[in-house]
């Protein structure tokens, strides 16, 4: 085996144990007994563990990141076929990659040498910022509220990969409709000043009210029933 194949092979080996373990519950002593080659060769090729961690990471991002920002590319697009677009990659990604999607979601070391996943959702939610804001002045709704709306809709698509990484009931093509069906109905029925209907302290306060009339309406009947009784 050269010495090319036998960086390989530890990386693969180190994606599937840092998937299956996570980052602090792997050893030098596994990675070496896995691959059948004494720990110095992992320290040879990598310096240790978090050098190994460190290359796993970076390729998994760097696919990662290439699969989002193409499907997110397209300025010609229509905002649905791009929500449709990005859903569908991520969950091509998963389904391609469940392994490596599984490192980059799973707990990692204090330090992350190689750029956490959270950095990477952090620039792709700066592209579906400028998607909404356009959507958003289409609709004539404030803009204030699309850095949040990004946020939303990247948590929700990713969360929702992290389960049917374990849970596929569901083809990715039918997952992706219920996700863009979620999405694309919210942001096309979205009101310009939410409020909550029941939670809020306007409701409350409300609540409050109709509790005070309804009380009142029953002792109004039971003064008039008394009255009529005598």
């Amino acid at each position: 085996m050269t010495s090319y194949q036998r960086r390989e092979q530890l990386i693969e080996i180190g994606r599937s144990l840092f998937a299956s373990k996570g980052f602090e519950a792997v050893s030098v002593e596994e990675i070496a007994a896995t691959a059948k080659v004494s720990k110095p060769i992992v320290y040879e090729h990598f310096g240790g563990k978090e050098g190994l961690y460190a290359v796993v990471v970076d390729r998994e991002m760097r696919a990662l990141t290439d699969t989002l920002i193409n499907a997110l590319s397209d300025p010609q697009a229509h905002p649905r076929q791009i929500v449709e677009r990005t859903a569908l990659a991520l969950l091509t990604y998963v389904e391609e990659n469940a392994e490596g999607f599984r490192v980059l979601t799973r707990d990692s070391p204090k330090t992350d040498p190689a750029g956490s996943f959270n950095s990477l959702l952090g620039d792709i939610s700066i592209r579906v910022e400028d998607i909404l804001t356009e959507a958003f002045k289409r609709q004539h709704l404030p803009a204030k509220g699309v850095p949040y709306y990004a946020q939303m809709l990247i948590g929700m698509t990713v969360y929702t990969c992290q389960y049917w990484a374990d849970q596929r009931k569901l083809s990715k093509e039918q997952l992706a409709a219920h996700i863009v069906n979620l999405a694309w109905h919210g942001l096309s029925r979205m009101e310009a000043k939410p409020e909550l209907r029941f939670e809020s302290d306007k409701a409350a306060k409300e609540a409050e009210k109709q509790e005070r009339r309804e009380i009142k309406e029953i002792a109004k009947r039971e003064r008039k029933a008394a009255t009529e009784e005598s």
